[in-house]
This record gives C-alpha cells, sequence and structure tokens, in this order.
C-alpha cells in the first residue's frame, strides 16, 4: 500500500488526515497548510490528536478577528503579545521605517499594523522584505512617541521569526520519488492536497484533478477551470498553500497589480500563483484597464503602469469559473458567458490550457483525504522549490519533436505544461533518459496538447479569422506516429 510505504519514506513529513476532524479545524478557520502542521505539533505515533492542546495553542497564539480589539487592550495596558499570522510588509519613503499591517485583523487605520524594530529588520530582512506577504510569528509591544508635541501609541514589532517549520530538502524528496510507481505518487500528490484518491472512479479523474496543480510548480503558467460548483476548484488554490492567493469577492487592480498612490506591488508581484475566482460575476473583470493589465502580464510576465513603474511577476494567473451545463463542452461555445476579454482571441491565446472541472466529482465526505498524506505545508513547500530548478525545461526540450513553421505561442503552452507535468510527476529525473518516451507522452504531452487544444479551439469561435485552426502535430522523441 502507498500509505505503509509513505511512512517509511517520508516518515518526518507525513500527517494522519481525518475526515472526522474537518468539522473541528473549520471551526478553527485555519488553512490547510496551518493545520497540518498544528496536527503534527500535537500529535502521537498512530496521529491522534491532543484536541484540548490545539484549542489552547489556537487560543493563545492564533487569535481570530473578533479577538483583534483584546490584543489592543493588552498592548496598551503595557501586556507584550506573542501571535502567529500573516503580515504585509512596506518601507516608509520619508520616515525610513519598515511598517507592518496584519491583513486578517483589519488595516493601519483599525490599528492592525505599526512599525518593525530596526534590528529586527536587519536580522530578518531576507524574508521581511523579499516578500511582501508571509506567515510569521510575530513579538508586538505598544510604544509612544513623545518627540511630538502630543505623545502619540502605536504597535512596535520587536521580534519576529518566519513561519518555516520545516527544512525542506528537494533532494531527499526526489530520492522518495523514486520508491513509487508513477501511479502509486499520483495517489501521493492527490492525498497531499487534501483528496482521498480513491474517491475518483478513473484513472483519467485523477490526472484532470492534478492539473490544478500545475500552475504551483511552474512560473507564469495561465490557465483557466470552468466547472460546476462544489467540484472543490477554490478550495484547492485557497487553502493547500502559503505562496499563493485565491481572489474571491471585491477585489481592484490596485490591490492586484499596482496601486500608484503608494507605490505599492500587488500580488500577482509576489505570490506563486493568483487564482481569480468567479471570473463570470467579478466587478474586476468587468474592467478594461484590468482586461490590459492581464494581458500584458500573461504575455510578457510583467506589466509598466502609466507612472512608468514596471511591475515583474513571475506568477501563474488562474481564471476559475462555473457556467450552464449546457455549455460545459469542450466543442461549445463555453466563453459567452464570461466576461468581455474572453470573447477576444488575442486574450485567450495567452491561456496555455483548459481544464475540464466539470469531469471531476462533486466534493463529498468520500472524496476528503483520509489517511497517512504528505502535510499540505510541507508539500505546498516543495511545490514552491520546483519552480525555480530549471533543469526540467530541458527534459522536455529534449523528449519533444517540434514540427516546422509550428504556431510560437501553442508550442511555448505545450512546453509549459509539459514541464509543469514532469515536476509534478518525475521531480527525480535528472536527464530525457530517466523517463520513459511511454510515460512522457502518455502523462506530459497528450494532456498538454489537449489543454492547449481547447484554448485554440474556443479561439475559433470566438473569433471567425482564427476557425479551423489546430494546434501543431508534436511528438514524443522516440515514439512513431
Amino acid at each position: 500500500m502507498e500509505e505503509d510505504k509513505l511512512r517509511d519514506v517520508f516518515a518526518d513529513m507525513i500527517v494522519l488526515k481525518n475526515p472526522q476532524r474537518a468539522s473541528f479545524f473549520k471551526e478553527l478557520r485555519l488553512p490547510s497548510f496551518m493545520r497540518d502542521w498544528i496536527v503534527m505539533k500535537f500529535s502521537d505515533d498512530d496521529g491522534e490528536i491532543d484536541t484540548d492542546r490545539v484549542q489552547d495553542y489556537i487560543k493563545r497564539y492564533v487569535p481570530s478577528k473578533d479577538d483583534f480589539e483584546y490584543m489592543k487592550f493588552q498592548l496598551t495596558n503595557g501586556e507584550p503579545v506573542t501571535i502567529l499570522t500573516r503580515i504585509r510588509v512596506s518601507v516608509d519613503i520619508k520616515s525610513g521605517n519598515t511598517m507592518f499591517e496584519m491583513p486578517d485583523f483589519g488595516d493601519m487605520k483599525s490599528g492592525a499594523g505599526g512599525v518593525i524594530e530596526k534590528s529586527v529588520v536587519e536580522k530578518w530582512q531576507d524574508s521581511l522584505l523579499k516578500e511582501s506577504e508571509n506567515w510569521g510569528i510575530i513579538e508586538l509591544a505598544w510604544m509612544q512617541d513623545f518627540s511630538k508635541k502630543n505623545a502619540t501609541g502605536f504597535i512596535q514589532m520587536t521580534d519576529y521569526k518566519p513561519f518555516c517549520p520545516y527544512i525542506v530538502d528537494l533532494e531527499d524528496y526526489k530520492e522518495g520519488r523514486s520508491e513509487f510507481t508513477t501511479d502509486e505518487w499520483i495517489n501521493v500528490l492527490i492525498s497531499a492536497a487534501d483528496y482521498n484518491y480513491r474517491g475518483f472512479s478513473s484513472s483519467e479523474q485523477r490526472l484532470t484533478f492534478l492539473q490544478r496543480l500545475l500552475p504551483f510548480v511552474e512560473k507564469n503558467l495561465n490557465i483557466i477551470e470552468l466547472a460546476p460548483p462544489g467540484t472543490g476548484k477554490s478550495y484547492l488554490f485557497g487553502q493547500i498553500s502559503r505562496f499563493g492567493w485565491l481572489v474571491s469577492g471585491k477585489s481592484t487592480r490596485a490591490q492586484l497589480i499596482y496601486n500608484k498612490t503608494n507605490k505599492r506591488e500587488g500580488v500577482v508581484a509576489y505570490k506563486d500563483y493568483v487564482a481569480l475566482d468567479e471570473i463570470r460575476e467579478a466587478d474586476y473583470m468587468k474592467d478594461a484597464e484590468m482586461h490590459s493589465s492581464l494581458q500584458q502580464i500573461m504575455e510578457n510576465g510583467s506589466f509598466k503602469a502609466d507612472d512608468g513603474h514596471s511591475v515583474n511577476v513571475d506568477a501563474a494567473i488562474v481564471f476559475l469559473g462555473n457556467i450552464t451545463g449546457s455549455n460545459m463542452h469542450e466543442h461549445a461555445s463555453m466563453f459567452e458567458e464570461l466576461p468581455d476579454p474572453f470573447h477576444r482571441a488575442p486574450f485567450l491565446d495567452r491561456l496555455h490550457g483548459f481544464i475540464k472541472g466539470w469531469e471531476l466529482p462533486r466534493m463529498n465526505d468520500d472524496m476528503k483525504a483520509n489517511g497517512w498524506a504528505l502535510n499540505a505545508e510541507y508539500f505546498s513547500s516543495i511545490l514552491h522549490e520546483l519552480r525555480n530548478t530549471p533543469s526540467y525545461r530541458n527534459i522536455v526540450e529534449e523528449m519533444l519533436v517540434i514540427p516546422p513553421k509550428a504556431d510560437t505561442r501553442d508550442t511555448e503552452a505545450i512546453r509549459k505544461v509539459c514541464t509543469a507535468f514532469v515536476k509534478l510527476l518525475f521531480p527525480n529525473a535528472e536527464s530525457a533518459d530517466d523517463i520513459s518516451p511511454e510515460d512522457f507522452d502518455a502523462y506530459c504531452l497528450q494532456p498538454a496538447k489537449e489543454m492547449r487544444s481547447i484554448i485554440r479551439e474556443q479561439m475559433g469561435l470566438v473569433d471567425a479569422r482564427e476557425a479551423g485552426k489546430v494546434i501543431p502535430d508534436i511528438s514524443t522523441i522516440g515514439l512513431s506516429k
């Protein structure tokens, strides 16, 4: 069984995932990566957790928004506060201070932020300043500024420790992959992402699910998924990784891309992926400037604002939406219900692939991970590291046979999707010789071609000039056509 092998190979990085715990942790409002870390911290060798200790820890160190006023009361009464939370950091040019906000509690106006002590910035500058947002264990104190006529109070971060509970060794992960067959490894990946691989009815369904993980491992990979409600796409992009960002509800171009007022780059500049949820209804998808900005980013991996500031982006852009069931077919005009940019071929051409989310089962209790699995925090950290490994693209280049005069956007899309599949399924591969042509063709190239073919067909449905065009007849080296 995969689970027994998993416990042997990844003994220090596994956790017992139990659907019966779901309601307990749901009430705590913790993302999966935080949940798994806490389960590991307070569980025994059999995976049983001490719920009383968990609740005590959460109450003490992971307060909710409702606790924030009491936290301020403690601070103003001279009591330091230590919490584990999400923070955003920026440098105030006027004062020279490094500022922080705690977005889960509010913003500067509501008191959810302040100044970081200079010695803390100097010690942790790589973590604090290179990532505009991260998780950390922070110590807060209330200070008063007596340099002004009327002394004013402010919150100061007096200590910081980045939330990095594991030493992520990519080489160990690669060696561990070698102990599993490809089919077993697919199950390992699905379980790590909080799903029960036994709940899928076919290998095709499992591979479709893995397409959702492609933006986790490949920079600037742009995909769209259309699916009925309840298939779990929002959960996966919003809960599994602290390195990604799910945009649901209201948002603005300033928040997502660049705020000209304070010269602050948006979330696309510092996240591995940005998933734009419910695109059919989202107000920000009605903004023509947003469309132009997204198209720039998807094309060039950068955005240039009209004030001259350039935002460099290596985040994957993911579009998620629900459409009428009768239109959920790759040969139907699926994008007619979506906002204006999806009615234009140049915008669609920047998408590398399409996920047929309607092929996935609706989320139910049987679909929730049940048993030993890689913990989500470790798993998401590994996927984050894989983004920065260039050798996999070289493997893909060696294995693809590209016909003459092939369309550049089509070939680049297929290359990128293939590279992401190799990172997910064959992370232990060091050269093309480490993957059989049959496996590469079945698990990487054919799915990549299908994902891009749907985009190409939809382009033809929105623009008659693109009708009838097909993707290049790319093949795998060593396989006869």
